[in-house]
């Protein structure tokens, strides 16, 4: 072959792979290309990474959708996994809690009209897909009213899991990506019925397979019996109640009975520890209140939930964090402007944002016991399981998750102790086989706000499914 043909040959194969490389990027783009797309946030920061909001119908019959908001992540989103975030409540916003005040990269300003950068964002290490479910909660909504009347733990799993397929419609990239399920307070039992919900599916429907390979669970709901215990005695031990309430709830509270709340000296006594929480932040112990009249307000009315049940179903107290930033996360998403942008109206007639529905709390008609038999299947699947506590918070406090990991009755693989970041002592762990759980010294129920570089580096150990470091 003569020079001149050797060059053109040359040059023919280098345009065909740049032809070809065009073409996957333009076919990715074209990809990204939905209507979803968020542009023209009011007050967003400039950043180098797209991110997208909207809904994904989850039952065309009766018309339930639910709203989404995707970050792709800061850098090499192809390669980095998925993990789809939950709050809980139930009733909670995903986006008004953990998009915008906990691990999402825009943290709603003070004065409710912008955001700022979070330099301890989640999508630091992989891609973030904050969910509002089930319908009711935030922007998420049904057309048919009786859907409201029937909310509770299987349903909203079964609509995260239409979720997630119809998601991966619009997101085909994603579709075999790894993918993790994390979240917090009652998504402790979201979480784990979603991901055994997705096991059964990826067996009997292989076509649909979801490619997860763990949970992660901060301070979560796990077992009423064992939550209900450790908060009484959480409470005991950090002076909340006096020994002779705490006498009381031990000598006639019977937390495993169908019954617990038929007993008045139990039911008084539960009230009074309830009543002392009233009075301090009982999500953090050792911070104050906020003194807005409307975050007051609501901190009370949040608290005091609480209600007597004859049902089989424990009586639930709403779970977050509520400080002044509640305000000023309901005053963004409550504008205009800013439903238009992530694509929730056309700006003209505004939709009613709140943080927690209290209806959907309030009408919770059907919640599991105890997901500590998900947990054993779970285990046995070889998922990665990491769960975490915030050592100040009172709601689900860690003797909740300890007295419920403990009945596992796991082998402990590494025995209690200390886990560092920038050579302080983050918390302390403790690793069992099949699952490994950690606590964080100083923060509260919503750990990311109060250790934000901390929960970052367990964040991506846990991605990493190696331990945080045990040296200083």
């Amino acid at each position: 072959m003569s020079l001149i043909l050797k060059k053109m040959s040359l040059l023919n194969l280098i345009i065909t792979l740049w032809f070809s490389k065009t073409i996957i990027v333009v076919a990715r783009h074209r990809q990204w290309s939905n209507g979803d797309l968020v542009k023209n946030l009011p007050g967003q920061p400039k950043v180098d990474f797209q991110h997208y909001a909207g809904y994904v119908t989850v039952n065309e019959n009766s018309g339930r959708a639910l709203f989404y908001w995707f970050y792709e992540a800061q850098s090499l989103p192809d390669e980095k996994p998925l993990v789809l975030w939950l709050n809980g409540g139930p009733g909670c916003s995903s986006v008004g809690y953990g998009a915008s005040q906990e691990i999402g990269p825009f943290i709603v300003s003070t004065d409710g009209k912008g955001l700022q950068l979070n330099p301890y964002s989640w999508n630091k290490e992989a891609n973030m897909l904050f969910l509002e479910s089930p319908v009711g909660v935030g922007f998420s909504y049904s057309n048919t009213t009786s859907d409201y009347d029937n909310l509770g733990d299987d349903i909203t799993a079964d609509d995260s899991y239409a979720f997630l397929q119809n998601w991966f419609m619009k997101f085909p990239s994603y579709k075999n990506r790894t993918f993790y399920i994390a979240g917090e307070s009652y998504a402790g039992k979201y979480v784990p019925e979603l991901a055994a919900l997705i096991h059964e599916k990826n067996s009997n429907e292989p076509t649909q397979f979801i490619n997860l390979k763990g949970i992660l669970l901060g301070n979560p709901e796990t077992s009423d019996a064992e939550d209900w215990q450790g908060m009484i005695d959480y409470a005991w031990s950090h002076a909340v109640i006096s020994h002779q309430t705490y006498k009381t709830v031990r000598e006639f509270c019977d937390f495993n009975s169908n019954d617990t709340w038929s007993n008045d000296h139990c039911s008084d006594a539960v009230d009074e520890v309830l009543e002392n929480y009233n009075k301090i932040d009982m999500y953090s112990l050792y911070t104050s209140v906020c003194l807005g009249d409307l975050a007051n307000a609501e901190n009370k009315s949040k608290q005091v939930v609480f209600k007597k049940s004859t049902s089989k179903m424990m009586p639930r107290i709403m779970g977050g964090y509520d400080l002044c930033h509640d305000d000023y996360v309901k005053s963004y998403y409550n504008t205009r402007d800013v439903q238009k942008a992530l694509h929730v109206s056309d700006g003209r007639q505004l939709k009613n944002w709140t943080l927690c529905n209290m209806d959907v709390f309030d009408g919770w008609v059907q919640s599991t016991e105890s997901v500590l038999p998900i947990y054993k299947i779970l285990i046995d699947l070889k998922l990665r399981i990491w769960v975490y506590s915030g050592d100040t918070d009172g709601r689900v406090p860690l003797l909740s998750t300890r007295y419920s990991l403990s009945s596992l009755g796991l082998p402990i693989t590494r025995a209690w102790t200390p886990w560092y970041h920038q050579k302080q002592v983050a918390g302390w762990l403790q690793e069992y086989d099949g699952l490994s759980y950690a606590t964080f010294k100083g923060a509260g129920h919503q750990v990311p706000v109060f250790k934000p570089s901390e929960s970052l580096a367990f964040f991506r150990s846990f991605l990493l499914g190696q331990s945080p470091t045990f040296e200083p």
